[in-house]
């Protein structure tokens, strides 16, 4: 549970961050930057995180281990978790904010829990306690409220439907898949970690971008005075990389729902990182504060077998 939590503070630290590094002037500066700034974004954001993992391998000798991964029966099913969700998944959270707005945008990206705990519980057998699904519900509704608008500006719903399709089964697929290959004693959370990364940085690379007939916007960058713009999305890539490090091993240890349930109170933990690092305090007000207590509260019992953890302390 505490890797879980763990997950969710590092993303919501990984947001901001993020959030800055597509504020700044040079993916901002024309209407091309502006579209093509969330696709070159996670693509370097993936490619950092890819790097930092090898190093993170490297430095503990399991280099081999993780080319290892490549022979074994679980290495396609580790490559199709991160091609659903990583560019399905983030593609479509893309397409979400950018044709129904920032909020119902966020709303798609916090959707993806009731959607692996449904899969989890149909396909790996994930035993879910009554009072668990009304948590989920009320982490949702906590969800829906910290990011509501009365302003969305909803330019293309269908498209945008389409995107909150596209990332809630991406998602929450990529947990499901993600849960049955830790399973295997040969892929540890680190290793698919890895392949992971690697495999949503290519994708972007090979096929999202040049789709998007981006790739001489992105070279451009290279060749220009971008100032703190790689800098800032390593340390955000840093971010993810360890929010995602805790975020696996809790699906190894609890399961994908559970670890679901956990993960989602990023959403929570953002309000803080927005006022400490921002200033931004228009987020402390009463109906954003009950919201951000609601997910972290009932996102914890949502993934808490209360009765197995009374058993457990009654055993001790």
């Amino acid at each position: 549970m505490l890797t879980g939590i763990f997950a969710g503070i590092a993303w919501a630290l990984e947001t901001v961050i993020l959030g800055i590094a597509l504020g700044m002037s040079p993916l901002v500066s024309t209407e091309q930057a502006i579209f093509l700034a969330p696709f070159i974004g996670t693509f370097l954001h993936d490619t950092f995180s890819s790097i930092f993992m090898f190093i993170y391998n490297a430095v503990k000798g399991n280099l081999k281990n993780v080319f290892g991964v490549l022979k074994t029966k679980s290495f396609k099913w580790l490559v199709l978790a991160s091609c659903i969700g990583g560019p399905v998944g983030m593609t479509g959270y893309v397409l979400a904010v950018n044709n129904m707005g920032a909020s119902v945008g966020a709303v798609a990206s916090a959707v993806y829990p009731a959607i692996g705990t449904v899969l989890s519980y149909v396909f790996l057998k994930e035993k879910v306690k009554w009072y668990q699904w009304i948590s989920l519900v009320l982490t949702l509704l906590g969800v829906y409220g910290l990011s509501y608008s009365p302003s969305v500006n909803i330019e293309n719903f269908w498209l945008g439907l389409l995107g909150t399709f596209m990332c809630a089964f991406g998602w929450g697929i990529e947990a499901v898949i993600l849960a049955k290959c830790l399973k295997n004693p040969e892929i540890k959370n680190e290793y698919a970690l890895t392949v992971r990364q690697t495999t949503s940085a290519l994708i972007y690379a090979i096929i999202i971008i040049p789709a998007l007939n981006g790739w001489k916007f992105t070279l451009s960058l290279f060749d220009s005075d971008t100032g703190m713009l790689f800098p800032t999305i390593a340390v955000a890539a840093l971010c993810a990389t360890v929010s995602y490090l805790f975020y696996y091993k809790t699906i190894a240890k609890v399961g994908a729902a559970k670890a679901m349930a956990l993960n989602i109170t990023y959403t929570a933990w953002a309000i803080v990182f927005t006022v400490i690092i921002l200033r931004d305090y228009s987020v402390l007000n009463p109906l954003t504060i009950i919201c951000a207590v609601v997910v972290v509260i009932c996102g914890i019992f949502a993934a808490t077998d209360v009765k197995t953890l009374f058993a457990k302390r009654k055993k001790d």
